[in-house]
């Protein structure tokens, strides 16, 4: 999300909006005031805020959240209004466009427009955890709870920021197994989740600041170790990755380095081991 804020604020701050439009029929999630106020007005920047965008316009601003299959980029043409992947079209001077898409036929992604200084006012805001860069003072006490570290860290509400790609990279490089329990953590442990969230988050974003050019490309080139990478040897041992796949989503680990050897059961073959 960071990298998209600054890449997008480059390209489309100064840009006048021309007309605004929502053609995915779920996607605005307010409707005072109305997203034609929008009209005239200029983007001054898009910011970040946990896994969300903010694109302010004066005194406004679109609170979007992309869940995760929308992307939000800068086009320098405009889309067709039956284009069934486009959610929210913000046609800009020149003939281009600020345009929310998403991918496949859930339409999960939301906009809201909201007065620039009630963004954080915002329940989506409010409900948010510290971020996760840097590592917050408090991760023992954030991660003090009877829940397993993978929906742990990937909670917003503990820790904002981290998506679920970057929760298998951050438990490889600490070494800890997704299904340790957050209260379990002895001090080591938390100080090398900590020091793995920094690296992993810190060393993504200087990739994409060395490896992605002004257009923010539909798929990140995501440096990753062990996501996506089941079936393929461990970079640190060689021992084979393996994965637990779930409806929306697939965990990657290392059985030698992070489960003392144990391969777990898939999700599609068995119940999860508890």
């Amino acid at each position: 999300m960071a990298i998209a804020a600054r890449r997008l604020t480059a390209a489309a701050a100064g840009a006048r909006v021309e007309s605004a439009l929502a053609p995915g029929m779920v996607t605005m999630k307010t409707f005072a005031p109305p997203l034609d106020a929008l009209v005239g007005r200029t983007v001054d920047r898009v910011g970040r805020v946990g896994k969300m965008l903010t694109v302010e316009l004066g005194d406004l601003a679109l609170l979007i959240h992309l869940m995760s299959a929308g992307r939000l980029q800068l086009f320098d043409s405009r889309a067709s209004l039956r284009d069934k992947a486009s959610r929210l079209l913000l046609r800009l001077d020149g003939g281009r466009e600020l345009r929310l898409r998403e991918f496949g036929t859930q339409q999960r992604a939301w906009a809201k427009l909201l007065a620039l200084d009630e963004v954080h006012a915002d329940e989506a805001v409010t409900t948010l955890g510290p971020e996760a860069l840097p590592c917050p003072d408090d991760l023992a006490a954030l991660l003090d709870q009877p829940r397993h570290l993978h929906p742990l860290l990937r909670d917003q509400r503990v820790i904002s920021g981290i998506g679920r790609s970057w929760v298998d990279e951050i438990l490889w490089t600490a070494r800890l197994s997704p299904f340790r329990k957050g209260a379990d953590l002895e001090v080591f442990d938390v100080e090398a989740l900590g020091a793995a969230c920094e690296s992993t988050l810190q060393g993504a974003l200087d990739h994409y600041e060395e490896v992605i050019g002004p257009t923010v490309p539909d798929k990140l080139p995501m440096p990753l170790q062990v996501h996506r990478r089941a079936g393929e040897p461990c970079p640190r041992c060689g021992t084979q990755i393996e994965a637990i796949h779930f409806k929306d989503y697939v965990m990657c680990y290392c059985p030698a380095e992070q489960t003392g050897g144990r391969v777990l059961k898939d999700r599609r073959l068995s119940r999860l081991l508890k």
